[in-house]
């Protein structure tokens, strides 16, 4: 609807628009917050079902905290074939390259598969900070 430039009584006041609308724009300011990326690293394989949820609610974790989580295994499974080995290839390295792009890694949980140690070497390699958590979203002090 936005702010009116005329009164109560239908003159123009230009002073009253002029101060709502800066208020209305330091209000839009304050409520955009600077969210950076996080690559979302967790279990794909193994029960499939399971960690999808658990991977959502780390996704969720993320944005709780003002993130913006990127989480290929929940994308790419919706397109491409985990079985077909030249598809879960081209997967790996799409999100390789989207890991690059984040400015940290969040890794989840007590097991490390062996696509999630290419991913925190990746990050290892590109001065990424990796951070690991607990399923239950408890950040741990140190590397599994």
């Amino acid at each position: 609807m936005g702010i009116n430039k005329y009164n109560s009584e239908g003159y123009y006041d230009p002073t009253v628009y002029e101060a709502f609308s800066h208020i209305e724009k330091e209000e839009k300011a304050a409520r955009r917050v600077y969210r950076p990326l996080v690559y979302i690293c967790s279990p794909y394989a193994g029960d499939v079902e399971r960690n999808v949820n658990m991977a959502r609610l780390y996704s969720c974790f993320a944005v709780r905290n003002t993130c913006i989580p990127i989480t290929p295994h929940l994308l790419y499974p919706q397109f491409m074939d985990d079985g077909s080995p030249a598809e879960r290839e081209l997967a790996l390295f799409m999100g390789m390259v989207l890991l690059t792009k984040c400015e940290q890694v969040w890794v989840f949980g007590s097991v490390i598969s062996s696509g999630m140690r290419a991913e925190i070497a990746k990050a290892e390699k590109k001065n990424i900070p990796v951070r690991y958590f607990t399923e239950e979203l408890e950040e741990m002090p140190c590397a599994n």
